[in-house]
Order: structure tokens, then sequence, then C-alpha cells
């Protein structure tokens, strides 16, 4: 195994319809400028409330991602 060095952004993404689709569009959008993107961590979880019902998420990701 080959030795790496990481560097990690923070993003946040939302979704009307859940937490995995949050997380998906975050990833998705830094992916068409970052490379290399290795893994991710969930560093915050939150929410919005709308006449008693969830309306939105929103997830702050750590992003790790191989230099070259």
């Amino acid at each position: 195994m080959s030795k790496h060095v990481y560097k990690t952004l923070e993003l946040t993404g939302s979704s009307p319809s859940g937490i995995e689709d949050a997380v998906s569009t975050a990833i998705a959008k830094a992916s068409e400028t970052v490379r290399n993107m290795q893994w991710f961590e969930v560093v915050e979880t939150r929410g919005h409330i709308h006449e008693g019902k969830v309306a939105h998420w929103q997830v702050t990701i750590k992003v790790g991602f191989t230099l070259a």
C-alpha cells in the first residue's frame, strides 16, 4: 500500500427528501471540481420544520481526497 496524504473540505448538502439525498447532492456537486475524493464523514445533521413536519434536511460532511 502506498503512502497517501489527504486534504479535507467541509460541505453542506440539502434536500427535501432525506439525509442520504443531501449527502449525495453535496458529493455530486463537489465532484464537478474536486478530484480523487476517497471518503466522507457526517459531522452535523439538521432540518427545517414547517407546519409541524420535516420540510428540509441539511447535512454537513467532511470529504477527504488524496493530493497528487
